[in-house]
C-alpha cells in the first residue's frame, strides 16, 4: 500500500493552504482526508469548493449528513463511514437511522429514505438511474432542484471516498467509535 502524507495548514503545498484553511474553521480541525488530498491543490480546491456550495444549498445538515452517510456506504469508504457516522449523529439523525445506513438499509423516516435510496441508486447506477428512481424521490416531497442538488453532494463524497480508497488515511481518534468496516 502507498504511504500518503496527511498534510496540515503548515506543511501543505501553498495552493492548498487556504482550502484547508477553510476545512478547519468549519470543523475545527483538518480532517486526515483533507490532509491526504492536499498533496494536490486542484484535489483539495475542488472538495473545498464543493464542500462549499453543498452546504450552502437546500438541504439541512441533517439531511447532507444522510445523503454522505449512503454515499460513503455505497462507495465502501470506510473513513468517510467513521466521520460522517459522527457527523449524523451531531446533526440529530437518530443512532437506529445511522446503523441502518451502515448496514445498507434506509433510514425509518420516508423522506429521510427517499434521500437515502436515491443517493444510493444513483451511485449504483454510475448516474444512469431509473426514471422508477427519480418519480419516487420526487414523490417523497423533493422537487426537480433537490433531485439535481444531490447530484453535487455525491459529486462532493466522491472526491472523497476516491481519495480514501487510495491514500487511506487514519479515522481520527474522536470518531474511533464509529469506525466501519466493508467486508
Amino acid at each position: 500500500m502507498m504511504n500518503f502524507e496527511i498534510h496540515n495548514t503548515d506543511t501543505a503545498p501553498e495552493g492548498s493552504k487556504a482550502a484547508l484553511n477553510g476545512l478547519k474553521a468549519a470543523f475545527g480541525f483538518v480532517p486526515n482526508i483533507a490532509g491526504a488530498m492536499a498533496a494536490s491543490p486542484v484535489l483539495v480546491n475542488c472538495l473545498a469548493a464543493l464542500f462549499q456550495n453543498v452546504h450552502g444549498g437546500s438541504f439541512t445538515e441533517r439531511q447532507i449528513q444522510i445523503l454522505l452517510l449512503t454515499n460513503a456506504v455505497t462507495n465502501g469508504a470506510e473513513w468517510a463511514v467513521g466521520f460522517h457516522s459522527f457527523l449524523a449523529g451531531e446533526q440529530g439523525v437518530a443512532p437506529r437511522d445511522v446503523e441502518a445506513i451502515r448496514y445498507g438499509y434506509l433510514p425509518s423516516d420516508p423522506s429521510d429514505a427517499a434521500l437515502s435510496r436515491f443517493a444510493r441508486a444513483l451511485i449504483q447506477a454510475r448516474g444512469q438511474v431509473a426514471p422508477e428512481d427519480a418519480e419516487q424521490f420526487l414523490k417523497a416531497g423533493f422537487d426537480r432542484n433537490r433531485l439535481l442538488e444531490v447530484i453535487a453532494v455525491v459529486a462532493a463524497s466522491t472526491i472523497t471516498n476516491y481519495t480514501a480508497g487510495v491514500t487511506h488515511p487514519p479515522l481520527e481518534a474522536p470518531f474511533d467509535a464509529h469506525a466501519w468496516n466493508k467486508n
